[in-house]
């Protein structure tokens, strides 16, 4: 459905942007670090666009395909992680995307009930470079779904059509769910956590806007509000109490044992007596997948599982990337791929002693940590002094045991110019920066649908893109004049 809505009276940037502002669900994003001065945080803590951020119509087609390429990869790092649990495939596979992890966390992910699951939501973090897109980071429990959806819906008020259409966020969800549970109008418990808290305002505005078009019976809850009976689980909504179809896990593994009833909710998963997503598998939501895509031993496993063409297209868009294993090599091995001034390097004491031109790195956790989302944990090398440079590298090699670390080449964003409303002014004004684009795709059986792109532009002297006050957030548009 595209947006049907005609102009309202505000047309100019200013008041498109006031309108847009002014009519925000409060307390929406609060993981944005803020405030914005002259703003009010409960509705905004950042800076808001006169219009959807402009992309190409070949930019939303490689978009598109991105999702298709990375519901592969995703049931490819699955097969292969089964693969090498029983021995037909290296088993370094598995070493290293349960390395870290609890015994129950690594039972859980490999019960036979979730076995072929995958995440039903998948959000890549994508950079625009000179040369191209580089994906940077790969989420199967991403925030920012209400936070899209509800900013659609304000731009599709002033006439403006967006990627995946201002109701793709509801429309892609529902039809997620429906897919999961084979069911139409499913009850949906999206259950939030108290670490993941920030993101709770949006997703009850999710939950609400999907009760109130009609297509799911969605409430959003803490887990101490799901209830179980013999039967099922079951939660309260504003119909009254009812049997849920589906729960959407907002909340992180390595967080389990803080989760009240988490048992009762895994029980009830593993007895079908409810569908979960993104499935308890640890190891999916692991960037060393990253480093296992580029390691020149799996490639001709890759290449069967994912077919040489969207093989490719993942080689060339995702960084290489290498796990900080602190285990010594034999003489004769090397870090595949890794070179200073065109030598192999088969040491990792060997970076220490490159200057900042040649610190093209990011050093950050792979994945079962609380620093592995949000930027925490990320150290961008060519930030550091040589003696920070070598503590962060060192850190990370040490930490492998318990949090294992991988080192990542870095792609610096280009820069991009776009508007937004100065409150203290109130007037529109223009930021130079780098920006971050975070498509949204929903699993429907084969098909991992773009329902919407979230971009945040941040101001040029920023490493690291991510939400913040100085930040302008807004959906994405297909546009020709677009980046």
């Amino acid at each position: 459905m595209r947006c049907s809505a005609k102009l309202r009276p505000q047309t100019t940037p200013l008041d498109r942007a006031r309108y847009v502002h002014d009519h925000l669900t409060p307390h929406l994003f609060r993981s944005v670090a803020g405030p914005y001065e002259g703003s009010n945080l409960e509705t905004v803590a950042w800076r808001i666009a006169p219009q959807p951020f402009p992309l190409s119509p070949a930019s939303v087609a490689f978009l598109e395909q991105l999702g298709q390429d990375f519901l592969a990869l995703y049931r490819a790092a699955n097969r292969l992680y089964f693969m090498s649990v029983r021995g037909t495939a290296p088993d370094f596979i598995h070493r290293y995307l349960d390395q870290g992890k609890p015994e129950y966390v690594i039972r859980l992910g490999r019960q036979n009930r979730f076995h072929a699951d995958v995440p039903g939501v998948i959000r890549p973090d994508v950079i625009l470079t000179e040369d191209g897109m580089i994906v940077s980071e790969l989420d199967s429990v991403p925030g920012g779904m209400g936070f899209v959806g509800a900013m659609g819906g304000l731009y599709c008020e002033l006439g403006f059509d967006q990627v995946g259409e201002h109701d793709g966020i509801l429309r892609g969800f529902a039809a997620m769910a429906e897919a999961l549970c084979g069911k139409h109008q499913p009850t949906i418990a999206i259950v939030v956590s108290q670490e993941s808290d920030d993101y709770r305002g949006e997703m009850e505005w999710l939950a609400g806007a999907l009760r109130d078009t009609g297509v799911a019976n969605a409430v959003t809850l803490k887990p101490e509000e799901v209830y179980f009976t013999e039967e099922a689980l079951v939660v309260d909504t504003p119909q009254g109490r009812t049997t849920v179809d589906l729960v959407y896990r907002n909340f992180e593994l390595f967080d389990l044992l803080n989760i009240p009833k988490q048992e009762l909710m895994l029980y009830a998963a593993r007895h079908k007596r409810v569908v979960m997503t993104p499935p308890p598998k640890a190891f999916l939501e692991e960037k060393s997948i990253f480093a296992l895509l580029h390691n020149p031993s799996l490639e001709e496993a890759w290449r069967n599982e994912l077919g040489p063409q969207t093989f490719e297209r993942l080689r060339t868009v995702m960084p290489q990337t290498w796990v900080l294993d602190p285990a010594p090599l034999p003489p004769q091995a090397v870090l595949a791929g890794l070179t200073i001034g065109g030598r192999p390097v088969r040491d990792w004491s060997q970076l220490h002693g490159l200057s900042k031109a040649e610190r093209q790195f990011v050093v950050k956790p792979s994945g079962f940590s609380p620093l592995a989302w949000g930027s925490r944990g990320v150290r961008i090398a060519n930030d550091l002094t040589r003696e920070e440079w070598v503590a962060a590298l060192e850190a990370g090699l040490q930490a492998f045991e318990t949090t294992p670390h991988v080192l990542q080449r870095y792609h610096k964003a280009r820069r991009v110019s776009t508007e937004f409303l100065d409150v203290r002014s109130n007037q529109i004004q223009t930021l130079n920066g780098r920006v971050r684009l975070c498509p949204y795709y929903f699993v429907q059986g084969d098909a991992a649908v773009l329902s919407g792109v979230l971009a945040t532009v941040v101001p040029a002297d920023k490493r690291l893109i991510h939400g913040m006050s100085e930040a302008v957030m807004a959906p994405c548009m297909a546009a020709d004049t677009g980046f």
